[in-house]
């Protein structure tokens, strides 16, 4: 029996952003492209097409048993409701924004497909073993963003479904031990089918990704923080 896909949820979260010499999308195409994208093709699937939603899925059995490695890709690009693509686009609009903007277009693209990558790599080798495994939703790379968001960012605030304000270290370091705690309960139904291990490996790809493409980034964090 197939599984329904897990949702790679984020945590809704919203931060203060300023935009004032940054506008939202004059310097950040590709936050609005994939905003658009995302938009378009899960709508698709949620509306006109729900087939759609199991052909480009992520799942290691058809990945490793027929070679189709582009749902790498495309299980990010489909979500299991309408609910689950407003988390994650609210968050990309507000974090994407201005990440593009401290990285570049070009680094904050490889951070957000190199992330949904790492998540769902994690994720394959984790599940190479459950047939039935499936999961849909852009939380890998979304997390990604985050991380990266974090180093750069420590000390701002990130509100935890618009009210609870927390600075973004400690989210951050909330998010790993949560995630790696909540990857021991297996039954979907205990966590409510959330896959946190994509949201732990899409954390830890965009980190590194951030580090690689901006050294720099590890001294800002750091001076931040007092070191």
């Amino acid at each position: 029996m197939n599984q329904r896909p897990r949702s790679f949820v984020a945590t809704l979260t919203l931060i203060e952003p300023d935009h004032t010499n940054n506008p939202v999308f004059y310097d950040t195409p590709f936050t609005l492209f994939l905003l658009l994208i995302n938009i378009l093709v899960s709508g698709y699937a949620l509306f006109q097409d729900q087939s759609l939603i199991g052909k480009l899925a992520f799942k290691p059995r058809e990945i490793l048993k027929n070679g189709e490695w582009y749902r790498l890709i495309t299980g990010g690009f489909v979500h299991g409701s309408m609910g689950h693509l407003a988390f994650n686009m609210i968050t990309l609009f507000f974090f994407g924004p201005v990440l593009e903007v401290q990285i570049g277009s070009i680094g904050f693209l490889i951070v957000y497909f190199g992330a949904e990558i790492a998540a769902h790599a994690f994720t394959l080798w984790l599940h190479k073993d459950t047939p039935g495994y499936a999961a849909v939703g852009a939380s890998g790379a979304i997390s990604g963003l985050v991380f990266s968001f974090c180093l750069f960012h420590p000390f701002q605030s990130i509100y935890l479904f618009f009210a609870i304000g927390i600075p973004a270290w400690l989210f951050a370091a909330g998010f790993v031990i949560f995630s790696v705690m909540a990857m021991r309960k297996r039954e979907s139904a205990a966590m409510g089918g959330i896959a946190h291990e994509a949201h732990l490996g899409g954390a830890i790809g965009g980190l590194l990704l951030t580090l690689i493409i901006e050294p720099d980034a590890l001294g800002i964090f750091l001076n931040q923080i007092g070191f």
